[in-house]
């Protein structure tokens, strides 16, 4: 039977986002100075207030608060009658010393190789959906919320405010491949003196269309901004947190998750870093044609390197065993925490790029973890 599967997305100026952007733009500051930094730092931000908590190692000196402002202009919150902007927000900032507890496990020296930073299970997933091999719920979501940006940037509407969701439902054929787009919803955060009509007449033309017209026909539902008004956005419409659009960054729930989040985090930290590890694993499976989905776990103890586990799962489209996959990503992929910074480059600073419009699926990017240098070494292993 057909069925209908829904994934959104949020744009840069979402309050979430923000944190998570101000999260980052810290992280990529302290490896520009100091590449070997610990960082584990979490913002909070409200009406007239961004509060920046967290734990840092670094031999660099990081303006947190200086940061957090140019962090916030960039987005577009310029301007006071936005109601938040980056010259009268205040900036409190309660960061410490990284855990020496934490650092006896993700040190490395010369009697012991670094372990990983916490316990935990990362998923990493690709299927071929798209050519970036990601599902297509969620990269139309993101088209969407990347292309509202666009037009706010680009002063093609004027009247947008940097605010904004997206959500895209798409139908699936019997044999599970999309067909059409069901249902868009997208919400933007507009100027006062605007009408409803002209935001939905606008929105559908400039951002829906460019982006989903090849999916969407007579049958699609449209709600554009559906409670009417949406003057009021940003920290002062909710309160913002680092680490609240996991999914978002991700697969759009299409995939299974783990649980931890990203931004703010040093690449020692393996919720970052091996969830980025098992999407390369993921990508290099359906690239080479062995499957046409895959979903890759890998799981860690503090402090130590190697994997607790590594499992795969390809939902019956694999050319071969999911088992005899697992052996064959255990040959090619090191997955100790030191060797995944080490080939996805991951102590270069580079993410806040990321902490807006997903963290996988990002080919404009050139990040590491979206190529598939590899296909012919898995291929061998089997």
């Amino acid at each position: 039977m057909s069925h209908f599967f829904t994934s959104e997305s949020v744009t840069e100026g979402h309050p979430d986002k923000i944190c998570d952007q101000i999260s980052d733009a810290i992280l990529d500051d302290a490896l520009r100075q100091d590449p070997q930094s610990h960082v584990a730092c979490e913002c909070l931000a409200t009406t007239g207030l961004v509060f920046v908590a967290g734990e840092m190692r670094t031999k660099g000196y990081v303006d947190i608060a200086g940061l957090a402002r140019k962090t916030i202009q960039s987005i577009g919150y310029n301007d006071a009658t936005y109601g938040f902007d980056h010259k009268a927000c205040a900036v409190i900032v309660s960061v410490g010393a990284q855990s020496a507890d934490i650092a006896m496990g993700v040190d490395e020296d010369s009697n012991k190789e670094q372990g990983a930073g916490d316990q935990g299970l990362m998923f990493g997933f690709a299927c071929d959906e798209t050519p970036e091999l990601m599902p297509l719920p969620i990269s139309l979501a993101h088209g969407l919320t990347k292309k509202l940006a666009d037009v706010r940037k680009q002063n093609g509407l004027k009247y947008l405010r940097p605010d904004g969701k997206s959500q895209v439902t798409v139908q699936y054929s019997d044999d599970g491949k999309p067909e059409r787009i069901e249902c868009v919803v997208l919400s933007t955060q507009h100027r006062d003196d605007i009408s409803h009509e002209q935001i939905c007449t606008d929105i559908k033309e400039h951002v829906i269309m460019p982006v989903c017209g090849q999916y969407i026909d007579d049958r699609t539902k449209f709600h554009i901004n559906p409670t009417g008004r949406f003057v009021i956005g940003g920290p002062p419409g909710d309160c913002g947190l680092t680490g609240r659009k996991i999914i978002v960054d991700t697969y759009g729930g299409y995939s299974r998750h783990g649980g931890g989040a990203f931004s703010g985090k040093d690449p020692s930290k393996v919720d970052r870093s091996a969830a980025y590890a098992a999407r390369w694993v993921a990508k290099h499976v359906v690239k080479s044609g062995l499957a046409k989905k895959c979903e890759v776990q890998i799981a860690y103890a503090i402090g130590v390197a190697q994997p607790v586990s590594i499992h795969c799962e390809t939902f019956g489209s694999g050319k071969v065993s999911d088992r005899s996959l697992e052996k064959a990503i255990a040959k090619v992929f090191d997955l100790r925490p030191a060797a995944i910074i080490r080939d996805l480059d991951l102590l270069k600073p580079q993410y806040q790029q990321l902490a807006a419009y997903g963290h996988m699926g990002r080919e404009d990017l050139g990040v590491k973890w979206e190529q598939c240098h590899r296909i012919d070494a898995v291929l061998k292993a089997l």
